[in-house]
């Protein structure tokens, strides 16, 4: 790990300012993935701020919506009573994450920022556009497995490992971040980035920017499910995820969201799947077509041409559990 300065900042402006003045500074909390990142040679830091003391512990409901601040740890979230009477969807994402040694560290924060897990990204000794831009992408013709299969480019097929960040895509949240020119919104669909031509570029966040809150808008879902796909019962990335969250009236489904996670850089939000299911009873056949529908424009490679089956699967699986059929 190469040396590097360490600065406790006491509020949110005196944060901002130290990552201002250097070229080369990354914020730290619960260090969960950053730590990692450093130890094994991925990321370098001239400065460290460590953003442990700022009051962004919160969880509130405000009139239409809940507030979440980006420290609060993701067990505290997991298990708080509002979250799990009102928005269980997310509190079922976040248990499905990680072990719950690494809950009790991570922060909501931290969790939106987190990197790829793509073991080419880890490993220094192989190419990797998102790590190095220009080197090559090790995993288009390596062990791909784990990939992408949606909104990819030929720079990079790496997805984001989050389950929170699934759950928040579905719920149609919002980010509050703060920087050298004030605070601003960005739409969680917007926060994450596609790989394209800069696959070292994540997400939307300026340089010096901070992540403050959460805000998720009040639901009227009846129904919720979040289903991971993956090679063992815990502690391990998903294969395919699906977050579910339905409004049935009167044997009706009033609104849908759908998002998928280990298929894509982002949380991968299926609109038209949602628009498809708008109006319908809740059926295994209705869930099936729709679910059917999803998969349009999947890319495989050669070692993850079973993830459109799954993405299928998976999803009709969820709906079902979602209506209990």
């Amino acid at each position: 790990m190469n040396q590097f300065s360490y600065y406790r900042a006491s509020t949110v402006k005196a944060a901002i300012d130290a990552a201002s003045r250097s070229g080369n500074t990354r914020f730290i909390a619960g260090g969960t993935n950053l730590l990692d990142l450093m130890k094994s040679g991925v990321l370098t830091a001239e400065t460290l701020v460590d953003i442990n003391k700022l009051p962004l512990r919160e969880i509130r409901q405000e009139q239409n919506r809940l507030h979440i601040g980006a420290l609060v740890l993701n067990s505290s979230l997991a298990e708080d009573d509002i979250v799990k009477k009102q928005y269980p969807l997310l509190s079922e994402a976040l248990l499905a994450g990680a072990s719950p040694q690494l809950r009790n560290m991570a922060t909501v924060g931290g969790n939106l920022l987190q990197r790829t897990r793509c073991t080419y990204f880890y490993d220094t000794t192989m190419p990797c556009n998102k790590r190095t831009p220009g080197s090559g992408c090790g995993a288009m013709d390596g062990i791909n497995r784990m990939h992408a299969i949606f909104g990819v480019s030929d720079q990079c097929i790496a997805v984001h490992p989050s389950d929170m960040c699934v759950a928040l895509a579905a719920l149609d949240a919002n980010i509050l971040v703060a920087g050298p020119k004030g605070q601003r919104t960005i739409a969680m669909k917007d926060f994450h980035r596609l790989p394209g031509n800069t696959p070292q570029l994540d997400n939307t966040l300026g340089k010096t920017e901070l992540i403050t809150a959460v805000e998720i808008p009040a639901a009227n879902f009846t129904n919720w499910h979040y289903l991971k796909v993956r090679d063992r019962a815990s502690y391990a990335f998903a294969l395919v995820s699906v977050a579910v969250a339905l409004q049935v009236e009167n044997n009706r489904i009033k609104d849908a969201r759908i998002a998928l996670g280990g298929v894509a850089s982002k949380p991968w939000r299926l609109l038209q799947t949602e628009q498809l299911l708008k109006g319908q009873t809740p059926t295994a056949d209705n869930f099936r077509k729709a679910a059917e529908k999803s998969i349009e424009g999947a890319v495989t490679r050669t070692y993850n041409a079973f993830k459109p089956a799954m993405v299928v699967n998976s999803i009709q699986t969820a709906l079902l559990k979602s209506v209990a059929i």
